[in-house]
């Protein structure tokens, strides 16, 4: 008796099986001959001969008969029935084992059992008469003789596992084994047509697929064709998309961008959203994605494009020539961000545009001035109505360029409200750390801004928040002296006013002399700025008087100013011409430039009530009461006089406000000369904050309050010992004209004064 194993296999009685020679063990085809009983062993799991035991292998088999060998060693074998198994034993990997027949349970009759089969047959042939191959399956399905071939046949095309086909093998019942062969095949019929319509399908959606690629390809073709002939009817989706493409776009960007395209085809001309989408894409699009090299700086003609432009600010000039020089010597942005401060007019906004051409970059100029909501800087989102880009993403799509010179103007004057706060958004903007990924919340996409060279101005540090001030360099823009601002008249105002106005050079002459008496007289401040309106209104003056013909040309002396601009001068304070006591000179700074101010002081019949006037800030009050208590310790016994007097301290131009602590020294000198009765040289002037043991501590804005001194005719001024070093930043005019004496105790003052 010869043993065969099999595994995941179909094995039931009343079935003939096909073996090739190279199928089988050769111990079975050495064994094997016609009419030589054959047990199939059901293997639970794949093994090699050798090492199958017979815990390996189910318990109910099937007995065969060898039918017949080939000449090729192939054998046809005819099962018979099922058998049990036992006494499985493997000798040098050959099986020996006993079987005992196991009988059916025939719970079917003999005509139950055909019309299942020919049901099965009926299915089988209508199944396959769908597919290319059913004429040939039909032939096949045709020789089966009964329900055991049928299975056999098939079972290895259905998704059945071992477990599943011993099952079948295994039941007693004949009723319960045709069960489950109907059940087998049925699901076998139904997931086969599932399968194939679902193939069905994907074909039709492939097939549509490319017929619809098919299509657009040939309409891009013939689109192309005619924008070719007609540019200007492109349409508004191929237009973006090739921008797009060319833009450059980090992958972020592009992703979005392509997102959006899609949607604004989707859409259609006739979408309500439709411009929104081509709004967003028409602003990012006409950015610049790309990094540009950096040019090569020239210092040397950046000096000289410098010194062409403005006239001074020497200090000023050097600071940005040491940035240029960083730059040019790392090959790429780098630096401090400037922070420009000082009075208007004195060149603050101008000067970027120097900086551009010296760079050879794209100027773009940004007003933060009175913005209060923080999506000015950082944009508003998409889902807003009316949403729109911030004012740095918009500045960079004006420049059209990656790495212009941006001047972010008035930074000053930025404020904060419920909308959030500005300056802390301008944070990001500005640092280094964090601007190479800048999101601007309209775009939705990083945008690299570390190649922009920033430059901020501002009229004052005091209302800028400590954070972002602490990203900046403060460079001081001091005020023009008189000699100064002849210079630039001259060289820039007047040329430049003249050509607005129309008029050629032989035209029109202004003597220096008149343009003193306009700077003089017309203009009270540090800058430059009322100075050029001033040269504009006398440029349209001349103008009428050309047109009209009443002179061919014309030349404006001093005399003739009045003439031009109107007999209202501009009025400053000037020295006084008696002494009186109690009444002293001080300095003070405005955002206009410098001025002279007077401390008046007096004493009344009354009870030692002290009146403070004039508009004066809260520090300023505080000085004064600083400077009465030290004069009672300085003069105790002239002090008594303000036991039985009311002292009133006034500082005129009561409708200015004034604050600040420089007015210090002034108010103890001026309390001294009263008490003391001795007056102070008009002559003399000073600036200094007090402290309570009367010493002179450092103040700002020395250089704009000795131009403020030497223009009222001042001749000797007093200042803190430490504000020394800031007499480099002085005009060498404005020192020489003066007698400057720096002190650090109020002693040194009062023993020089009275």
């Amino acid at each position: 008796m010869i043993t065969i194993p099999v595994y995941d296999t179909m094995i039931l009685p009343d079935v003939t099986f096909y073996f090739k020679k190279d199928t089988l063990p050769q111990a079975v085809l050495s064994e094997a001959s016609a009419g030589e009983s054959v047990i199939f062993l059901i293997l639970k799991t794949e093994k090699e001969a050798f090492s199958m035991t017979a815990g390996d292998f189910y318990p109910v088999g099937v007995s065969g008969k060898v039918g017949s060998m080939d000449s090729e060693g192939n054998l046809r074998i005819r099962t018979k029935e099922r058998v049990t198994l036992s006494d499985i034993e493997n000798i040098n990997g050959r099986l020996q084992v006993s079987a005992a027949i196991r009988p059916d349970v025939h719970d079917c009759t003999d005509e139950e059992i055909q019309e299942r089969f020919e049901n099965l047959k009926t299915e089988l042939i209508g199944f396959v008469q769908n597919f290319q191959w059913g004429i040939w399956a039909r032939g096949f399905i045709h020789q089966w003789k009964n329900i055991n071939e049928m299975i056999c046949a098939i079972a290895g095309h259905m998704l059945l596992s071992g477990e599943e086909k011993y099952a079948i093998l295994e039941t007693d019942s004949e009723k319960e084994r045709y069960d489950l062969i109907e059940k087998a095949v049925y699901e076998f019929i139904t997931l086969s047509k599932v399968s194939a319509e679902a193939e069905s399908s994907q074909r039709e959606d492939n097939e549509q697929l490319y017929r619809e690629a098919a299509i657009k390809k040939q309409i891009r073709f013939l689109q192309d064709q005619l924008d070719a002939m007609h540019p200007e009817n492109v349409s508004d989706v191929d237009k973006f998309q090739k921008k797009i493409e060319e833009s450059g776009m980090n992958p972020e960007a592009r992703k979005e961008a392509e997102k959006v395209l899609n949607r604004m085809r989707q859409e259609g001309k006739e979408g309500h959203e439709y411009g929104m989408l081509y709004d967003y894409l028409d602003f990012v699009t006409s950015l610049s994605w790309k990094t540009e090299a950096m040019p090569q700086v020239d210092l040397k003609k950046a000096e000289e494009i410098l010194d062409e432009q403005h006239y001074g600010l020497n200090k000023v000039k050097e600071r940005i020539i040491q940035q240029l020089a960083v730059m040019a010597l790392n090959s790429r942005q780098s630096g401090s961000i400037l922070l420009f401060t000082g009075a208007p007019g004195t060149g603050k906004t101008s000067i970027g545009q120097s900086i551009a051409k010296a760079l050879g970059r794209k100027y773009v100029r940004i007003s933060l001035g009175g913005i209060r909501d923080e999506a000015e800087i950082r944009g508003h989102r998409r889902t807003y109505v009316g949403a729109m880009p911030g004012r740095i993403m918009e500045g960079m799509k004006r420049s059209g360029a990656m790495n212009p010179v941006m001047v972010l103007d008035e930074v000053d004057k930025l404020s904060k409200d419920y909308s959030g706060d500005p300056a802390s958004a301008l944070l990001e903007v500005l640092d280094p750390e964090q601007n190479t990924n800048f999101t601007d919340h309209y775009m939705n996409v990083p945008y690299d801004l570390s190649n922009v060279l920033f430059v901020c101005t501002a009229n004052s540090t005091d209302t800028i928040p400590e954070p972002l001030l602490n990203r900046m360099e403060v460079i001081s823009f001091p005020g023009y002296t008189p000699v100064e601002k002849l210079q630039i008249a001259r060289k820039h105002l007047l040329p430049e006013a003249m050509k607005r106005a129309g008029i050629k050079a032989q035209n029109l002459k202004v003597t220096d002399d008149a343009i003193r008496r306009i700077i003089s007289g017309y203009t009270m401040e540090s800058g430059v700025r009322g100075l050029k309106k001033q040269l504009d209104t006398l440029c349209r003056f001349a103008a009428v008087k050309l047109v009209k013909g009443e002179q061919k040309s014309l030349t404006v002396s001093e005399k003739r100013i009045p003439e031009f601009l109107g007999r209202k001068e501009i009025r400053h304070d000037q020295v006084l011409r008696e002494k009186i006591p109690g009444i002293v000179t001080g300095l003070a700074w405005t955002r206009a430039g410098g001025e002279i101010l007077f401390i008046e002081t007096a004493l009344t019949k009354g009870t030692g009530k002290v009146l403070i006037t004039g508009q004066l800030g809260d520090v300023m009050k505080e000085s004064a009461q600083i400077a009465i208590s030290l004069v009672k310790n300085l003069f105790p016994e002239e002090a008594q006089k303000l036991k039985d007097h009311d002292l009133h301290i006034h500082v005129p131009s009561g409708a200015v406000p004034k604050d600040g602590p420089s007015a210090g020294i002034t108010l103890v000198t001026a309390l001294s000369s009263l008490l003391t009765d001795k007056a102070v040289d008009p002559e003399s002037a000073m600036t200094g904050e007090i402290s309570l043991q009367g010493g002179v501590m450092p103040i700002g804005g020395l250089p704009e309050k000795l131009m403020a001194a030497q223009r009222a005719g001042i001749k000797r001024v007093f200042i803190p010992e430490e504000n020394k070093d800031d007499l480099e930043d002085v005009a060498s005019e404005i020192r020489e004209a003066l007698e400057i004496i720096p002190v650090t105790r109020i002693s040194q003052v009062l023993e020089a004064l009275l």
